[in-house]
């Protein structure tokens, strides 16, 4: 059973998409489950490179609600991060393009492949408040001609 992929919406507003990246994530079995019907939120989740000792990514702020159908867990925290895997040639690679400045890994969707849960990030810089406005803008010129044409056409 393939399911809907789930998209973070806000990440193509707010940030230009430089790179993208398939990884794994480490989650619980009623993790999955409520992945599978679509109960995770990917609004103000981001990605960051922890040292312990080694570098790791991990996902923080994205809210995976619990399973319903799953025996409830008293300490269930919908928000605790979670790892990422990555090979370690894509990890140094981001590690290296990270120290560049204003750079920030995001997380786009959420979605299975072949009965796995995979998540796909992106290298990302923030954009400006000029930059989203003017985005508004040509987005709505863009609308409006296509309306003046299917109104002629």
């Amino acid at each position: 059973m393939c399911m809907q992929p789930i998209f973070n919406k806000y990440a193509g507003f707010s940030y230009e998409i430089l790179d993208k990246l398939e990884v794994g994530l480490v989650l619980t079995g009623s993790e999955v489950k409520s992945i599978r019907n679509g109960q995770i939120s990917l609004k103000s989740a981001y990605v960051s490179i922890t040292y312990n000792p080694r570098p790791e990514l991990f996902l923080f702020k994205a809210s995976i609600s619990a399973y319903k159908k799953a025996s409830s867990k008293l300490n269930y925290d919908p928000e605790r991060p979670r790892k990422l895997l990555v090979n370690k040639s894509e990890l140094k690679s981001l590690v290296g393009k990270l120290e560049q400045k204003g750079l920030t890994i995001i997380p786009l969707k959420v979605y299975t492949k072949r009965n796995l849960v995979k998540m796909e990030i992106a290298l990302a810089r923030g954009k400006k408040t000029y930059e989203k406005k003017e985005q508004i803008k040509t987005r709505d010129v863009e609308r409006e001609i296509r309306r003046t044409l299917k109104r002629e056409g």
